[in-house]
């Protein structure tokens, strides 16, 4: 399949430039995915899908478009490409869309990043069906006389991708993604229904939990939410559990992309190589993680991929820059996107840093909220626990912190030993001091 990928996309590059592009880039891609869901111990939906597809980006005059086709007979491809180029023409022309130096894509590391799983074919309708019912029927058992309602749920598929360029690039990628998730929504006092869930994603599927983790851990956190109110508004330290720093770290983030910073919408714009958070905070972006969900040799623009420390114990090292926005902002490119974010985890539990806190919420959700790339000030709605001497004490809904990241980050004083593994971003639990906690 492999070398019919490439033979079809070197024959669509052909046809691009017969029709009169300058250049393009053509990729085929095959996938195929299996999506079951349960409730009421019984299937609520089953999908099965195999796709396959072209996408082409064509240059032609100083215009761009990037265009895609589901039919790939050539009889049909042919006249799809033609036209493409065609209605390309037509455009504003944008003297930054090119190609990206050749140059760029020299340096590929040589090695197999492990994300594909060998039994992923030996995977049965059964053994899906079973998953499914497992994680239902552990949610439903833990979650006892305060079940509303549960729905568990397991999507496996598998990606193929080969890449042309007229330039030069040429790339080849294949992926399995295991997926399995419990949610439960439960009764509380009043019409409360909290609802809570657990969930893993991994490229192999024995990297994933058993099916009954997953079911227990969604009645677990759902029934943790009961009793939940507001507090006082207070100035306490917080702690934000693993898997939900994706959701404060991302407004951060998104003030480090060359398009924000292009468009003069960044607050970190100017501030490379300075000092803008704690000691505390590294981020490494890293695309060799072995069965990484973010792992990768080439990037988006074909660039061969490097490890890189964005942020170094508070200091601002790189931007994502891609090769369009490296253009217009007369800069050197990176990177258009993360590949597998790793903040390095510290030497302590967060069991261990609540005793010594002794007074603290530890944050287990968002709600809502927002963050302005361009000043900075965030806000955002929280759930999660009151915690006393090292022990929850009270479920904490309905509130919100409020800041700005330039201090918040700032605030950062200690990172937990627990990075959460099922996600491209793997982050441990982080610890602030002095955060304002807004309630009654």
């Amino acid at each position: 399949m492999k070398k019919e990928m490439y033979d079809l996309a070197a024959w669509a590059i052909k046809v691009a430039k017969s029709a009169g592009a300058d250049d393009c880039r053509a990729s085929i891609n095959r996938r195929r995915f299996v999506d079951i869901s349960y409730r009421e111990r019984k299937p609520e939906n089953i999908k099965e899908a195999s796709t396959r597809g072209l996408s082409i980006e064509i240059f032609v005059n100083g215009r761009y478009s990037g265009q895609s086709s589901s039919d790939l007979r050539q009889d049909a491809l042919k006249d799809f490409i033609s036209n493409a180029v065609s209605t390309t023409k037509l455009l504003a022309k944008d003297p930054f869309r090119t190609l990206p130096d050749p140059k760029y894509y020299k340096g590929r590391a040589d090695m197999d990043l492990g994300q594909v799983d060998p039994d992923y074919k030996n995977l049965t309708p059964e053994a899906r069906h079973k998953t499914v019912k497992a994680i239902e029927d552990s949610c439903l058992s833990k979650g006892g006389d305060k079940v509303i309602s549960v729905t568990a749920r397991a999507y496996d598929s598998y990606l193929e991708e080969a890449v042309l360029s007229s330039n030069g690039f040429e790339g080849y990628q294949e992926a399995t993604v295991y997926f399995t998730t419990g949610q439960m929504t439960a009764q509380d006092e009043g019409d409360r229904r909290p609802m809570g869930f657990d969930y893993a994603v991994s490229m192999r599927r024995k990297g994933l939990p058993p099916p009954e983790k997953i079911g227990a851990g969604a009645a677990k956190r759902t029934l943790a939410l009961l009793g939940g109110k507001k507090l006082k508004t207070e100035t306490i330290p917080i702690i934000i559990e693993n898997r939900n720093v994706s959701r404060i770290l991302g407004g951060f983030l998104q003030a480090m992309f060359g398009r924000n910073i292009q468009q003069k919408q960044s607050f970190l714009a100017d501030k490379k190589g300075q000092k803008i958070a704690s000691k505390h905070f590294t981020i490494i972006d890293d695309p060799f993680v072995k069965a990484g969900l973010g792992s990768r040799l080439y990037d988006n623009d074909g660039f061969a991929t490097k490890k890189r420390v964005m942020v170094d114990k508070g200091v601002l090292n790189e931007f994502f820059v891609d090769w369009y926005y490296s253009r217009k902002l007369g800069w050197e490119p990176t990177t258009g996107s993360p590949s597998n974010l790793i903040i390095p985890p510290g030497k302590r539990s967060v069991k261990e840093i609540m005793k010594d806190l002794g007074r603290g919420i530890v944050i287990t959700g968002f709600m809502g909220g927002n963050s302005n790339s361009t000043t900075g000030d965030a806000s955002v709605g929280i759930i999660g626990h009151l915690f006393e001497e090292g022990k929850l004490v009270q479920a904490v809904a309905e509130m919100n912190i409020a800041g700005n990241h330039l201090q918040f980050w700032n605030n950062l004083v200690e990172v937990a030993n627990d990075p959460w593994t099922y996600s491209e971003w793997r982050t441990p639990s982080l610890v602030f001091k002095d955060v304002v906690v807004s309630g009654v």
